[in-house]
C-alpha cells in the first residue's frame, strides 16, 4: 500500500500562545502562520489573543497591534490601509483577500491567517511575488502605437470605448486571484495567471492601442492563456470586485474571431 506523507521539514507545528490581558472582555484569537526559511525550523502557527475593545475593526489593525504590542518578530506587508496598494494580501479564514479591508467581525471563531498559497514564503506572511510581477511585465502593460503622437493633445477615445476599460484598469496587483487559481498553482512557470491576463485584455480592448494583433500573437500559446479552465476562483476572491475570468474568456473569443 502506498503511503503519502509531507516531508518532515514541511509539517506545520503548533507554536506559542500569547494571552490577552485577563481583564479584557472582548477577546478574539488570531492563529498566524510563522516561518523563517533561514532558521531551518519547521513552519508553525502562533496564536495571539487580542482585546478587540482596544483594536481597530480590520484584520490588518489586529496584525499591527500584534506586531506593535505583542510580537515584534511578525513579518507582513502593508502600506495604504485603504484597499488601494494590494500590499497586505494574504489568506484569511481560508480565502485570499486584503487584510486592510477584511473586517474582523465577518469571521466566526478564531481568525486563521496564512500567506498567499502556493508561493515561496520569504518570511511569515510575506510571499515571494517575483514571478507574478515578471508575468505582469511580460504582457507589456503600456500603450503601444505606431502612429505619431498628436502634437497638441492627448490621444482621444469615445465615451463608449472608455467604458470598455471599466472593470479592467482597477487591478491593484494584489495577486489574490492568481494565487487562488489551481491552474496557476500547477503551471505558474508557463500560465500567466488571471491578473496578468486581465491586464493584457485591458490593453487589447483599448481603442488607442495599436498592437492588438501583436498582443494576441503573444498569448497564442497552449499554456499562457489556455490553461484557464474557468473555475472562477479568481473572480470570487478579487477584493476590487473585478472579473478576470470574463476577461480571459473574452480574449479567447478574440482569438477565435480573428481566425474566422
Amino acid at each position: 500500500m502506498a503511503e503519502f506523507t509531507l516531508p518532515a521539514n514541511s509539517v506545520v507545528k503548533e507554536g506559542k500562545s500569547v494571552k490577552a490581558d485577563p481583564n479584557a472582555k472582548n477577546i478574539k484569537r488570531f492563529v498566524i502562520y510563522r516561518y523563517d526559511p533561514a532558521s531551518g525550523e519547521n513552519p508553525r502557527t502562533d496564536s495571539y489573543e487580542v482585546d478587540l475593545d482596544k483594536c481597530g475593526p480590520m484584520v490588518l489593525d489586529a496584525l499591527l497591534k500584534i506586531k506593535g504590542e505583542m510580537d515584534a518578530t511578525l513579518s507582513l506587508r502593508r502600506s495604504c490601509r485603504e484597499g488601494i496598494c494590494g500590499s497586505c494580501s494574504m489568506n484569511i479564514d481560508g480565502q485570499n483577500t486584503l487584510a486592510c479591508t477584511k473586517a474582523i467581525d465577518e469571521i466566526e471563531g478564531d481568525v486563521a491567517i496564512y500567506p498567499l498559497p502556493h508561493q515561496r514564503v520569504v518570511k511569515d506572511l510575506v510571499s515571494d511575488l517575483t514571478n507574478f510581477y515578471a508575468q505582469h511585465a511580460s504582457v507589456e502593460p503600456w500603450m503601444k502605437t505606431d502612429s505619431p503622437t498628436p502634437p497638441d493633445r492627448e490621444r482621444l477615445q469615445s465615451k463608449a470605448d472608455r467604458a470598455k476599460l471599466d472593470g479592467l484598469y482597477e487591478c491593484i496587483l494584489c495577486a489574490c486571484c492568481s494565487t487562488s487559481c489551481p491552474s496557476y498553482w500547477w503551471n505558474s512557470d508557463r500560465y500567466l495567471g488571471p491578473a496578468a491576463l486581465l491586464t493584457a485584455y485591458r490593453w487589447i480592448v483599448d481603442s488607442r492601442d495599436e498592437a492588438t494583433g501583436e498582443r494576441l500573437d503573444q498569448l497564442e500559446d497552449p499554456f499562457k492563456l489556455y490553461r484557464c479552465h474557468t473555475i472562477m476562483n479568481c473572480t470570487t476572491v478579487c477584493p476590487k470586485g473585478l472579473n478576470p475570468a470574463k476577461a480571459i474568456a473574452e480574449t479567447k473569443k478574440l482569438m477565435v474571431k480573428r481566425r474566422m
